[in-house]
């Protein structure tokens, strides 16, 4: 399969994951700072389908990208029911349009798995996703600097193993193990599954996720 008919067929099998959750679940806090999972679902259909200009106009507004970000997702999410979210995705993921259109597909591939960890891990559930995808996903975050995903600044000099599907990177340096699906959240700055992972090169992971974390706030 092309790289777009990989991405389609991982949110098919996305939606029909989160299409079991809750409405206590939807409304829970995700692992993305100030938003909602139901919010996630929003930033995933306005990733797939906002016209540039809208989001241009958005950047304006807030003077800030994370604002934007933050106010077209929210925006989206609230105006709209899960049932609909749903549906909405369903239909714009088959037919990228807008600023989804100018997002390689093994980037929107790792945004949509993360923001899936970000759902599932933040309700105490365990995902079910392709071991080949969350290779696919680590093989992209920590091959090169993305400014939206700080996966490679924060894997540099480690040695990291995914217990679960294989994967490997890095030759030298202290060694950090666990599944695939928690080294993607962690590596991303998503700390909720740090104390999930083992070994020594754990402590210097954390301190960069952590640092970049509070940075950020302040």
């Amino acid at each position: 399969m092309s790289a777009r008919e990989v991405l389609r067929a991982n949110d098919e099998r996305f939606v029909d994951v989160v299409a079991r959750l809750t409405p206590e679940e939807w409304a829970a806090p995700s692992l993305c700072a100030e938003w909602s999972n139901r919010d996630v679902l929003g930033h995933l259909v306005v990733g797939c389908s906002h016209p540039v200009g809208g989001f241009l106009g958005a950047l304006i507004r807030h003077r800030n990208f994370d604002r934007a970000n933050t106010a077209t997702a929210t925006e989206r999410a609230r105006a709209r029911g899960i049932d609909n979210l749903l549906d909405d995705f369903r239909a714009v993921s088959t037919r990228t349009a807008g600023v989804g259109r100018y997002f390689p597909a093994r980037l929107l591939l790792g945004d949509h798995i993360t923001h899936e960890l970000d759902i599932l891990f933040a309700v105490g559930r365990e995902p079910d996703i392709p071991a080949q995808l969350l290779n696919a996903v680590l093989d992209t975050q920590v091959a090169f600097p993305n400014p939206f995903v700080p996966a490679y600044r924060n894997s540099q000099g480690l040695q990291l193993s995914a217990v679960d599907t294989g994967w490997r990177h890095g030759t030298t340096g202290p060694a950090v193990e666990g599944t695939a699906a928690e080294l993607i959240s962690v590596l991303g700055n998503r700390p909720k599954a740090l104390p999930r992972l083992r070994g020594p090169g754990v402590e210097t992971l954390a301190d960069r996720v952590l640092s970049r974390l509070s940075r950020t706030a302040g």
